[in-house]
């Protein structure tokens, strides 16, 4: 892609689902440390519903948020679901406590069967679209045996497509020889790029690279975000942002887009304030010394 193109507004997941560039992470939606419900019901629900309204057209979820209550909640808050919405979901992690100690990666056969099936009925779905293995660390079952259980899932018509996440890129090329991958989805962001091979892989194949975290410029894993860094990205991003009338935020994300035409960032966020600015992010068309300029960054 073109430095210097501005970045399209749409991307295919699977060469049968058009989604927008910038989907939304739905973690937040959550309690406390992802732990149980999100504490505001109705404002969760309100917030989904203004999503959509928004434009959104993909959301990325996960059975392990909660537990199980983030499913719940999108099924409350928008299903029937809008025609071309897509929501993501992922199995394979099991949390036995609010403590992260307690995360643990599952992908025996029976344990994956189950979860994509109790992900769908969650969501009120039949088929899920995007399915994702949520981890390439279960010691339970070798690697290869996890994705023909997402084979045979996607024969019974329970999943659409299959994706991965937190693989390294000789699982997903392992995996690419059992079954197309549609997307594999990792930490990335402007000053985080260690998943560059990954992107580099999922580019060839014809898979979207989903980053998460997209905008923090915080470790993988914490809850919160922060979008201000040192006072070395500072120099070289608030210029920029200045100068599009643009928001650090949007800056982030605009650099993402016209990184690849395979990336689709899924920004979280519980504010209909923020999600708006970061669909905003879409019309940024950043220029060829700009990008130099935040490629340069070295965090």
């Amino acid at each position: 892609m073109s430095i210097l193109e501005k970045p399209s507004q749409t991307i295919d997941i699977g060469g049968d689902l058009t989604v927008s560039r910038i989907g939304l992470g739905a973690m937040r939606l959550t309690g406390p440390e992802l732990w149980n419900s999100y504490p505001d019901h109705d404002a969760g629900l309100e917030f989904l519903r203004g999503a959509i309204d928004a434009g959104v057209t993909l959301i990325d979820t996960a059975d392990v948020y909660g537990p199980h209550t983030n499913e719940e909640l999108i099924r409350e808050a928008l299903f029937p679901y809008k025609s071309g919405l897509v929501v993501a979901t992922k199995g394979g992690f099991v949390r036995g406590s609010r403590d992260f100690a307690s995360l643990a990666a599952i992908g025996n056969s029976n344990y994956l069967r189950q979860a994509a099936r109790l992900s769908a009925r969650r969501l009120g779905v039949e088929r899920i679209d995007l399915y994702y293995l949520h981890s390439g660390h279960a010691s339970d079952a070798p690697f290869a045996s996890q994705i023909e259980t997402l084979v045979e899932l996607q024969s019974e018509g329970v999943i659409r497509h299959i994706g991965l996440s937190n693989v390294t890129v000789e699982q997903f090329e392992q995996a690419r020889t059992i079954a197309p991958i549609a997307a594999v989805t990792a930490h990335y962001n402007l000053v985080d790029r260690s998943n560059e091979p990954l992107l580099i892989a999922a580019e060839a194949a014809g898979a979207v690279f989903v980053p998460w975290q997209p905008v923090s410029l915080i470790p993988p894993r914490d809850a919160r975000t922060d979008v201000r860094g040192s006072e070395e990205i500072r120099r070289v991003v608030e210029p920029i942002a200045l100068a599009h009338h643009a928001t650090t935020s949007q800056i982030f994300l605009a650099w993402l887009l016209q990184r690849s035409r395979s990336i689709l960032p899924i920004p979280g966020t519980t504010s209909l304030v923020h999600l708006l600015a970061n669909l905003a992010a879409q019309d940024v068309a950043l220029d060829g010394e700009e990008i130099a300029a935040l490629n340069a960054i070295v965090p």
